[in-house]
């Protein structure tokens, strides 16, 4: 499995056309070929979610996704969110309610909720916390993402 397929993974806006692997990640895409080191790698079994992208509207973990996969479709990292020196509500928002602590898990929280809110803005409650769950935290205890991810929903609502 030598062979390279040229793709172009279209990252918040911005086409990159590269030579990869069937094999590759889009993750490792994302980040080796694409130079987008927002996403983070964790666990690449799709268990954590500290990888998790936007991939045409919806959020995937993108460690379990090939990068060919991806091939022109539309997608957005961390890196995407924020518009020049103005944050995203959702950045603003773990900054405000201290939804970070050691950071590492922050790309994939922001993604993932930024993601379910953006296609689903009246989201309840019980099933924002499923949605979640999914992600894992070492650091936060999860109250202070809860927090804000729900003052985000409201800003972004507006």
């Amino acid at each position: 499995m030598t062979d390279k397929s040229y793709i172009t993974l279209t990252i918040n806006g911005r086409a990159h056309t590269i030579a990869v692997e069937p094999r590759r990640t889009l993750v490792d895409a994302i980040r080796e070929n694409c130079g987008q080191t927002g996403t983070h790698i964790g666990c690449e079994h799709g268990v954590c979610g500290a990888c998790t992208v936007i991939v045409d509207g919806a959020p995937v973990r993108s460690c379990l996704m090939f990068a060919v996969q991806a091939d022109g479709k539309a997608i957005r990292t961390v890196e995407g969110l924020a518009q020049g020196d103005h944050l995203h509500p959702m950045q603003q928002a773990f900054m405000d309610h201290h939804g970070l602590q050691c950071g590492f898990c922050t790309p994939g929280f922001l993604m993932l909720a930024v993601g379910v809110l953006e296609r689903e803005p009246d989201i309840s409650d019980e099933d924002l916390l499923e949605v979640l769950s999914s992600n894992l935290c070492r650091c936060t205890g999860y109250q202070n993402i809860i927090k804000a991810v729900r003052a985000a929903a409201k800003e972004m609502r507006k």
